[in-house]
């Protein structure tokens, strides 16, 4: 008798991890990254994938030993399962910052999409943009997996060599010769503070956010125990170099003060200025390109897990109901509607920083769950503890960067994680009561 075939291979993996990092992070880091340490900008952001492999590590690890697809959720229940606290804090905080990712990720697509056209600047066209190509995505990831996975391959290979073209015309057209990029990179390294440049590697971890989705994947891919590690590790490396040469070749290519002034639209707007409108259609057409498949990527990922989380109580019962046996229905609508209503809102700048913080203390919190199961999951003390301590510290600068820029923004995400703590505490309790009355019963 013939075995199904799995739906997922390495390709399809990989696809899924770099369209869910190659979002909009890449197109609006860039003049954040310039503004705060100049033409070191490229290897801070850099430095930010190394800080992501670290992460990734143990998420490879818990990834191998569970093979689980509630992922980051599953794997701290499972090594802590006597809490149900702790289960339920994990599950809700990780599924809204999915949830924000997928909110940005439209908007920037709606941006993007429209600018150029009379509505460039209309705040609500924006918006219906941006909830329309939500739920495009929803009904593919409703329609089919392999659907999914095929388009999924399309989009992110193809932005990927957009991009490729995008850093070799920045190189081509640079206004900037190797002898001053090479005085301004020393001077910038004698002016700027270590600090500084770990400050910007946290802040663009964000950037780095979606290899984890591998894993919600685990149930329709090939040869999990090859696969995770592959997937992840070569999505990490492939997306911290691709960023790194964008980077490189937007620092030599644009003026500094360019990149500085249009900050979230830097990248499209200096390529305007160093090859025209081609340039800017072209790099468009990247963000367009990166956004769509980041948008499936993290649709794909997040509503497994948040049907995982419903199974065992955390979240309302009717996410767990699946159509074709694996597509999770009422998780991949929930997560349209809960972006869609971010969306209408707005605010989606916060939500941004929000979503940031929350994947730096969460991949801290399976750095410390691997940890703790290290001798199961045969993993090295060495990179599981630098792993806390880099996210350790990438988590409290973040926090200290928004203090001193934001305040009000900080005190925002501290409203927002007030109110998720207060739904999972309650939720957690539920959880609690029906265990012990099903246990009653049982007994009885």
């Amino acid at each position: 008798m013939l075995q199904n075939r799995k739906s997922l291979g390495l390709k399809e993996l990989i696809a899924i991890a770099v369209g869910g990092m190659v979002g909009g992070g890449i197109f609006t880091i860039l003049g954040i990254s310039v503004s705060m340490v100049g033409f070191l900008a490229p290897f801070a952001i850099a430095l930010g994938g190394v800080v992501a492999l670290f992460a990734a590590y143990s998420y490879v690890k818990l990834g191998v030993y569970y093979k689980d697809e509630g992922a980051t959720y599953a794997f701290f229940k499972r090594t802590y399962p006597g809490s149900h606290l702790a289960a339920s804090f994990i599950g809700w905080y990780t599924i809204f910052g999915y949830i924000s990712t997928l909110a940005l990720y439209a908007y920037t697509f709606s941006s993007y999409g429209i600018s150029g056209t009379e509505w460039a600047h209309n705040l609500w066209i924006r918006k219906i943009v941006a909830i329309a190509i939500i739920w495009i995505f929803a009904m593919i990831n409703l329609w089919s997996v392999k659907g999914m996975g095929r388009i999924e391959d399309v989009m992110v290979y193809v932005k990927l060599a957009i991009l490729f073209v995008i850093s070799l015309l920045l190189i081509y057209f640079g206004k900037i010769d190797f002898h001053t990029f090479v005085q301004t990179l020393t001077n910038d390294l004698h002016s700027s503070r270590v600090m500084s440049i770990i400050t910007v590697a946290s802040v663009t971890f964000v950037a780095y956010e979606g290899f984890q989705l591998v894993i919600n994947a685990v149930k329709e891919m090939e040869n999990p125990d090859q696969n995770i590690p592959r997937a992840i590790y070569g999505a990490v490396i492939l997306v911290a170099s691709i960023y790194f040469i964008i980077a490189l070749s937007a620092v030599i290519a644009i003026p500094a003060e360019d990149l500085i002034k249009n900050k979230e639209y830097a990248l499209a707007a200096g390529a305007e200025d160093v090859m025209g409108s081609i340039g800017r259609n072209l790099v468009i057409a990247g963000a367009v390109l990166a956004t769509s498949s980041a948008i499936s990527g993290t649709m794909f990922g997040s509503s497994r897990q948040m049907a995982r989380i419903a199974d065992d109580g955390y979240l309302p019962h009717a996410l767990t109901r699946r159509i074709k046996g694996t597509i999770p229905s009422y998780a991949i609508l929930a997560m349209a509607l809960s972006a869609s209503l971010l969306i209408l809102v707005g605010g989606l700048r916060l939500i941004l920083e929000f979503g940031s913080i929350t994947f730096l203390l969460v991949s801290l919190l399976m750095a410390i769950a691997n940890f703790k199961i290290r001798k199961e999951t045969q993993s090295s003390d060495f990179f599981t503890v630098v792993a806390m301590i880099g996210l350790m510290i990438g988590s409290v600068l973040i926090l200290w960067y928004e203090y001193q820029t934001k305040p009000m923004q900080l005190l925002f995400i501290v409203a927002l994680y007030v109110l998720l703590t207060l739904g999972a505490y309650i939720y957690a309790r539920f959880a609690k009561r029906l265990e012990n009355f099903l246990g009653t019963s049982n007994g009885s």
